[in-house]
């Protein structure tokens, strides 16, 4: 059951971070996109990978690896990198926004997909979406959108982790493709993990702050 509640308060963290704690200085929230980043890619690596691997053929599982770094890359032509950092949408726009609304819901239920198999990755997912939710928060704010859009976007967007959750315990046609998903899902998680990681290096500069951030990130994950 926690792993149906947390995603849903990840959101809610976020959101709050920033309505009530201003949490919007660029450079905190670059740190902690670092730190998710980091901490997702590793997470990914040492409980994802070995899993898939072991239960299913090993150039299947690649492929469909490559799919999902595929399919995040087409996602994100709609999301435009709301996942790693970035929210692109006309300052003055009114309309509810789709685009970025299903994209967004479309990897946030397949990265449900795997949390009750692996108990560690819910941490990862919620590190993940309380910087989603901050970023979102922060624009949404910001922009002329109205607070009830903002609310109505924010809750359904909580839910769609959760549902990935209860697809894959019910759904038996999710169920009997689950290690191809899961192999969906790591691409997903590769790609956004690492752009994380490539962006949080303006101009490829050495940061020792952001260093120390990553190494926290992969060391947090090990040890879970």
């Amino acid at each position: 059951m926690i792993n149906y509640f947390l995603p849903i308060l990840a959101v809610l963290i976020g959101f709050l971070l920033v309505l009530l704690l201003k949490f919007r200085n660029k450079n905190n929230i670059k740190l902690f996109l670092a730190y998710s980043g980091a901490f997702l890619l590793s997470l990914t690596i040492f409980e994802l990978l070995p899993d898939v691997f072991v239960e299913g053929n090993t150039k299947n599982t690649s492929v469909f690896i490559m799919l999902g770094i595929l399919l995040q890359i087409f996602l994100e032509f709609f999301s435009k990198g709301a996942e790693h950092g970035h929210v692109h949408i006309h300052e003055k726009q009114n309309p509810f926004p789709w685009l970025l609304f299903i994209s967004l819901s479309i990897h946030a239920v397949l990265e449900g997909f795997p949390i009750n198999q692996h108990d560690t990755l819910i941490y990862a997912i919620v590190i993940h979406k309380i910087s989603i939710a901050i970023i979102l928060s922060s624009f949404f704010l910001e922009s002329s959108v109205s607070r009830g859009k903002i609310a109505v976007f924010l809750i359904l967007f909580a839910l769609m982790t959760p549902l990935g959750s209860v697809i894959s315990d019910h759904v038996e046609l999710v169920k009997t493709y689950y290690t191809e998903i899961s192999a969906l899902v790591i691409g997903i998680f590769l790609h956004i993990s690492t752009t994380i990681l490539f962006e949080s290096s303006e101009g490829h500069k050495f940061n020792i702050t952001k260093m120390i951030v990553i190494l926290l990130g992969v060391i947090t994950a090990y040890f879970l």
